[in-house]
């Protein structure tokens, strides 16, 4: 049995599995592993066949064993070095220094957190959410480190909610579409933090030619100063939403005088593709009313619509500066503000048509990060949050392998 546990683990000599204790009233099963050497090299300068010191004990949670825990607890060598005049600790083969869990858990872990609140891991595991934490602090950055943005040239950003009144900045690589910074915030110094931790990964601010966002002015200051070289283009979402926000406006507005207008305002924002049969009815007698809240609807309608139909910018161009003569003589005051505000972006407005960019993408991110947040009913934290955010967006490549998929994926 104790051949089968050494193989099981992976261990080679010096290392091998000397005892196992099931302890059923603890619910728990305790390996025994054992250094059989005398002499190691020394773990601080390297220097070979040198005289053990004395031997530590120490004890890792494993992976379950059936439905109990397992533990494997081992006496580490100390070395005295001869050459260094240094006494060090030597590695274990199974996990990384200053863990309490094996290697192969501290995968398992990462792999539940990708679906899981850390406070839902924690008690599956029988340990505190601050040892998930800790997991998760030391692997997300160390395997962001590795990945190289040497190519990426396309960008698109976004801002999401952390908690009332406060929120994170996103940066997304546009074509692979992942999550490659995040930080608190929403001004202009985000983007020169997003512009030093790119620097640090291999990557060029000046090789950005696109870079998609909403018209935060903010947004703008930080994408010139540190992209010079990247063309703005205004995500098309934001720009609809604008004018969503706008008939909002005039609904609210107009209530006071046309009780009717209660509860329609799911109905006004919704593509009539999705109205209920009530929401039909609720429409068909709007646009038949000749209230000020149906001629918003239709204008926003006829933005949207242009951003449906168009695909270039010679097709985009003359429609949307039509759209923005209706909109500053409509007589509608949250319109005409909307119309100039389409007036002063509209070059970055168009840019979206000559780099294809958007950020619709980004909204099923944001949708993944806030379902996480959900899910964990909150972050103490902004940088936990962020950690998440790289977990479940930032398509990692260097982060351990799930034991149980690398289990399956081996032939028989």
């Amino acid at each position: 049995m104790e051949q089968l546990f050494t193989q099981a683990l992976g261990l080679t000599a010096p290392w091998a599995v000397t005892g196992f204790d099931f302890r059923p009233a603890e619910g728990a099963i305790h390996f025994t592993a054992e250094c059989q050497a005398s002499r190691l090299p020394c773990p601080a300068c390297g220097a070979v066949d040198q005289p053990i010191h004395d031997r530590l004990p120490r004890r890792w949670q494993h992976l379950h064993f059936f439905q109990f825990k397992a533990y494997i607890e081992a006496r580490v060598p100390r070395v005295a070095c001869s050459q260094c005049n240094k006494t060090s600790q030597c590695e274990v083969p199974w996990s990384r220094p200053g863990s309490g869990f094996s290697a192969v858990m501290e995968a398992f872990v990462i792999a539940l957190c990708q679906g899981m609140p850390v406070a839902q891991v924690a008690r599956l595991l029988g340990v505190s959410d601050e040892r998930v934490w800790r997991v998760l602090e030391h692997y997300i950055p160390k395997a962001r480190t590795e990945e190289s943005m040497t190519s990426m040239s396309k960008l698109a950003v976004d801002e999401t909610s952390s908690r009332r009144g406060a929120f994170i900045s996103v940066f997304f690589d546009a074509e692979q579409r992942r999550l490659v910074y995040a930080t608190p915030g929403r001004n202009a110094a985000t983007f020169r933090a997003f512009a030093e931790d790119l620097r640090q990964r291999g990557g060029a601010p000046e090789a950005i030619t696109d870079v998609s966002m909403d018209m935060s002015k903010a947004f703008q200051a930080g994408a010139r100063a540190q992209c010079p070289q990247a063309r703005i283009s205004f995500d098309p979402f934001h720009v609809v939403q604008l004018a969503s926000t706008a008939l909002d406006q005039v609904r609210r507005a107009e209530t006071k005088r046309a009780p009717e207008l209660k509860g329609s305002r799911w109905a006004l924002l919704k593509s009539s593709k999705k109205w209920s049969t009530q929401q039909i009815q609720t429409m068909h007698h709007l646009q038949r009313s000749g209230l000020q809240t149906a001629r918003a609807w239709r204008m926003k309608e006829a933005l949207r619509q242009i951003f449906r139909e168009a695909h270039t910018r010679a097709e985009a161009e003359p429609k949307l500066r039509a759209w923005i003569r209706w909109a500053r003589r409509c007589r509608l005051a949250p319109f005409k503000r909307v119309g100039q505000t389409l007036k002063d972006h509209l070059e970055g407005i168009l840019g979206h048509f000559s780099s294809g960019l958007s950020n619709g993408f980004l909204e099923s991110m944001n949708g993944l990060i806030q379902a996480a947040k959900s899910r964990a009913r909150g972050y103490r934290t902004d940088q936990r949050l962020i950690l998440m955010a790289y977990l479940v967006c930032g398509k990692l490549k260097h982060l351990p392998s799930n034991p149980w998929l690398t289990a399956a994926a081996k032939p028989a």
